[in-house]
């Protein structure tokens, strides 16, 4: 069965904590998104994942494999794509590509065949004679994307797959994910919150090197200060904001970037008094709708949080 079992995973640098007994488990059929500030330990976990580095303690099971005492047969069912992508800029991208077959331990027929779909898949037919120094950052990172999905792996480690990708390669490479996801497990780490909305079963929010958070999507944006809150916009919204203010079941409101935010008191039924309110005003609502939370305003608390303590 397709897993990730990471078990206290602990890593110091010197004297600094970088990552601070992370656990969590993983099934197949899950992508899981990474969030965090920078330098929040991000990267550091998905390195110890993939064996890249090791812990200062705790450990990862990867298909029950033990990255620390069972690294190649754990390597086997992982593909990584690292920070930065890094790769072999002297290298042409088809010889590149043939480099890590046979790394993997791809020969013949099964490699030709696996090198051609991942190029396909990537679109990186036309630069397959190109030195990979001579290429754009978004084919580079389309590289490095092909290289982890060239033996087909269960599991895909991609630490921010579309840095340096335009908006057609982003919205690619998200439908790649996409498809893959039914059966593989994908761990992303990104910064994009769009993205995490478009691609996550589950995500977890890091800081300080710890593991602050950890759900669905939905059930991040219920930690959030606008579930349950009412967003509409209006004609006059100054005026609108003060009479809103009034009711007993509104706590405060809130104008921001066009639009009224009404929050809940507790005080009785926040829609119905605001719709009561709008009939006998007759006021021109041009949008009218509940919140269920916002993914960033759960991240822009956590990481402040962070910075606070820093």
């Amino acid at each position: 069965m397709t897993s990730i079992l990471a078990q206290s995973l602990t890593r110091c640098y010197g004297r600094m904590l970088a990552v601070d007994r992370v656990s969590f488990e993983v099934d197949g059929g899950t992508v899981l998104g990474f969030l965090g500030p920078n330098g929040a330990g991000k990267s550091t976990t998905m390195k110890m994942l993939t064996g890249y580095l090791h812990p200062t303690s705790g450990t990862a099971l990867i298909n029950g494999y033990d990255i620390r005492t069972h690294r190649r047969q754990a390597h086997q069912a992982m593909g990584y794509l690292p920070e930065g992508a890094p790769l072999y800029n002297d290298m042409r991208v088809k010889d590149f590509l043939r480099f890590v077959a046979a790394a993997r331990g791809l020969s013949g027929t099964t490699a030709k065949t696996a090198i051609g779909s991942v190029a396909e898949r990537l679109e990186l037919e036309e630069v397959a004679e190109q030195s990979i120094g001579t290429l754009s950052k978004g084919f580079g990172r389309r590289v490095g994307i092909a290289q982890a999905l060239l033996h087909d792996p269960p599991i895909l480690i991609l630490d921010e797959p579309t840095d340096g990708l335009d908006p057609i390669q982003k919205t690619q490479v998200r439908r790649l994910i996409q498809e893959m996801s039914d059966t593989k497990i994908v761990v992303i780490s990104t910064h994009i919150l769009e993205e995490v909305e478009l691609l996550c079963d589950r995500v977890m929010i890091i800081a300080q090197g710890q593991l602050q958070l950890d759900g669905t999507p939905t059930e991040i944006r219920s930690r959030s200060r606008y579930a349950g809150a009412l967003s509409l916009v209006v004609d006059q919204p100054q005026s609108v904001a003060s009479k809103l203010s009034g009711l007993p079941s509104v706590s405060n409101v809130e104008y921001r970037a066009g639009k009224l935010t009404a929050f809940p008191s507790g005080d009785g039924d926040l829609a119905g008094a605001v719709q009561a309110l709008i009939q006998s005003e007759n006021w021109v609502v041009r949008e009218f709708h509940l919140e269920s939370g916002r993914l960033d305003d759960v991240f822009a608390r956590i990481a402040g949080q962070s910075e606070s303590h820093a």
